[in-house]
């Protein structure tokens, strides 16, 4: 409130001078000025005049300075601390109970009872209309009796009937008061566990013969396990029969299915993050880079067994869009040890789902379109073996011999054919021993059929007749043609693409001179019909239309490139991946010229990039490195981006034919600059 200091008044001063007019008494004027004197204490504060006017200002609150700004407290209902808004700030300073009554309450009433007087009525509180406190009208004084008598009827004030007042500070009605529930007790009881007394005497004998009996146990089992290892009923269990009943492989198999669903539910809450990101997150900064897009890390696969192996191939399975194989082998000559094949899931990122240990490294691996849990896979020493997911065995269900024709080199690669006439399964297998085989299912065994031997047409003018039949060429990569059954390429370490057909064993359709160095990989384009693509060491991309016998597009990546794979969703896109560690998207609606995505996607130096693969439905790509790792990445949306309908073109045909006239327009773009030579 505010206020002003005002200094008191000298009232002594004041009538001193109002005296000194006047003749003070004889004798007696020191001592009365001095008992009139203003005394001042010696700590005073002295002010000025102007501290003296000045105004002190001072503001009055409702805040208690000591009460806390915020309480919290558990609430049993929600299992949480929670933060109380209101907080008291009464301060109460001092509190004494009065012994005050009412004098119409039942407690005054008691007391003036004992004390034997009469309670007074509501109506006597107040005096009639015309008489005051007193008595009677006119403020005349009511005739006094003596003590002990009763006043007479004619001086008692009549009683006027009055209605009785509720109280307004503790007054609730009926219908505004509401039923507060009752308490309730849980308990939870749990039967205590059973409990038996056993007692038994232990003597040294016994304690001798126990031990003896433990060790024929552990002799026996030593002997039975020896014994499976060489035996036949061994041989079956790996191929997929089942088990001895004794054998440790029941109780697994109960709880086998109950702990990976229960490791897959820990490893979606570890990797949560990354989870949502794989489903829902899109790079809002790519309305900002024009063309431009980025590659986004989601898992990596990796697994302990595989190190010192390097990434030798990958294919996602055509059935389960989340699950992919793995091959592990080694490139280098030296270092040929063992392989491994493993399948990996995107709901387990931590293990893989399937684990095969092959005694040659593996090389190149393809799984069927209609059967998905049969695997075609190519070995380092020539092999190829046929894997069943179904059957629990370690082993290959059917695998290639000497005797039945395996190739004299590595197997770089094999590829699923649709069944022969008789409904067997087929696949074709590609080797640097210049033999194209095709592998046939025929009553549990393997039989291979040469479909064409590549020769090296260059050395037949150099070397004489007689050894011209040994001059084959190394076969590095090959792929079928998606609509014409009898067409497909084959890639050699010469650098040269051949066109091949199923019925022409002798002769090549068309070879192209396509790199300088060993054709790593080519692949047609899903969507048209002529178009396919290749990779070399070289450091070059090429795009190649069938019917032309040099490239339409040429594009350096100023490494060497290890894998170049079609997108599955644009008949424009494609993504390489070179030694140097990153991974090039291209889109050539977008740029002819340049990727619009270059971006490095291993962490350790001198780590290569062997393969890539774009998954058919999501829109994520795997890359393996020559460590054994897997890194899987999300395409941002200018990777696949599709272009935007012009106005008033409303029935644009989307689909094939639409992703074909896309292709065609550029392919003509290319052409044109040709047509004058050729006159």
């Amino acid at each position: 409130m505010p206020g002003r200091a005002v200094p008191p008044k000298p009232r002594v001063q004041a009538a001193r001078s109002r005296d000194e007019n006047q003749e003070p008494p004889a004798g007696g004027e020191e001592e009365w000025a001095a008992g009139r004197a203003l005394q001042k204490p010696p700590d005073q504060l002295e002010l000025s005049e102007a501290e003296l006017r000045q105004e002190v200002t001072r503001i009055l609150t409702a805040q208690n300075p000591h009460a806390p700004h915020n309480l919290v407290r558990y609430s049993f209902r929600e299992r949480a601390y929670r933060s109380l808004s209101a907080v008291d700030q009464l301060a109460v300073h001092f509190s004494l109970e009065g012994g005050l009554l009412h004098r119409d309450s039942d407690e005054a009433r008691r007391q003036q009872a004992r004390q034997g007087e009469e309670a007074p009525s509501e109506g006597a509180l107040e005096p009639p209309e015309g008489q005051d406190h007193k008595g009677g009208e006119g403020g005349g004084v009511a005739p006094i009796t003596e003590e002990g008598d009763e006043p007479t009827a004619t001086t008692a004030a009549p009683k006027a009937p009055t209605k009785k007042l509720t109280n307004q500070f503790n007054f609730s009605e009926r219908a505004s008061q509401t039923l507060n529930d009752p308490l309730r007790e849980r308990a939870c009881q749990t039967e205590p566990p059973p409990r038996a007394t056993f007692s038994d005497n232990a003597t040294q004998g016994q304690i001798y013969d126990a031990y003896v009996e433990e060790l024929a146990k552990q002799e026996r089992a030593k002997e039975k396990l020896k014994v499976a290892t060489t035996t036949k009923k061994d041989e079956e269990r790996l191929r997929g029969l089942k088990p001895p009943a004794e054998s440790l492989g029941d109780d697994l198999n109960k709880v086998a299915k109950a702990s990976k669903i229960m490791e897959r539910m820990v490893n979606q809450n570890t990797f949560d993050e990354v989870a949502q990101d794989f489903k829902y997150f899109e790079d809002v900064s790519d309305e900002y880079r024009d063309q431009e897009g980025t590659l986004m890390p989601l898992w990596k696969f990796q697994h302990d067994k595989t190190k010192g192996l390097a990434v030798t191939a990958l294919c996602w399975s055509p059935r389960y869009k989340d699950l992919f194989a793995v091959g592990h082998g080694s490139y280098d000559f030296m270092k040929q040890d063992r392989g491994m094949l493993l399948l990996y899931s995107l709901k387990n990122p931590s293990y893989p789902e399937f684990i095969f240990n092959t005694e040659s490294g593996v090389m190149c691996l393809d799984i069927h379109k209609d059967h998905p849990y049969l695997l075609a896979v190519g070995f380092y020493d020539g092999n190829v073996a046929l894997y069943n997911l179904k059957k629990p065995s370690m082993l290959p269900n059917y695998k290639s011999s000497a005797k039945t024709g395996k190739h004299t080199d590595p197997v770089w690669q094999v590829r699923w054919q649709k069944d022969d006439l008789d409904n067997n399964l087929n696949f074709f297998s590609v080797s640097s021993d210049g033999r194209v085989v095709s592998w046939t299912l025929v009553k549990n065994e393997l039989v291979h059929t040469d479909v064409i031997r590549l020769s090296l047409d260059s050395a037949s003018e150099i070397v004489p007749t007689a050894l011209r039949l040994n001059m084959n060429a190394c076969g590095i990569s090959f792929d079928f043609h998606k609509q014409i059954e009898y067409l497909f390429l084959v890639g050699t370490e010469e650098g040269k693409i051949h066109k091949c057909s199923k019925a022409y064993s002798s002769q090549f359709l068309g070879t192209y001179e396509a790199h300088s160095m060993a054709v790593d990989a080519v692949c047609w384009n899903p969507f048209h019909p002529k178009v396919f693509i290749s990779c070399s060491s070289d450091w070059t991309v090429k795009i190649w239309d069938h019917t032309v016998k040099t490239p339409l597009f040429i594009f350096d990546l100023n490494s060497p490139v290890g894998d170049v794979a079609w997108a599955p969703y644009s008949s424009t896109v494609f993504a390489a991946v070179t030694t140097d560690g990153k991974v090039h998207v291209f889109d050539l609606n977008v740029n002819k010229y340049e990727a619009i995505c270059e971006q490095a996607v291993v962490a350790k130096k001198k780590t290569k990039l062997t393969h890539i693969q774009f998954n058919p439905i999501f829109p994520i790509i795997i890359v393996g490195d020559d460590r054994g790792n897997v890194s899987s990445l999300k395409l941002s949306p200018n990777l696949r981006k599709m272009p935007k309908e012009k106005k008033g073109a409303q029935d644009t045909v989307k689909g094939p034919e639409y992703e074909i006239a896309k292709l065609d327009k550029l392919l003509s773009l290319v052409r044109e600059p040709e047509r004058p030579v050729g006159k």
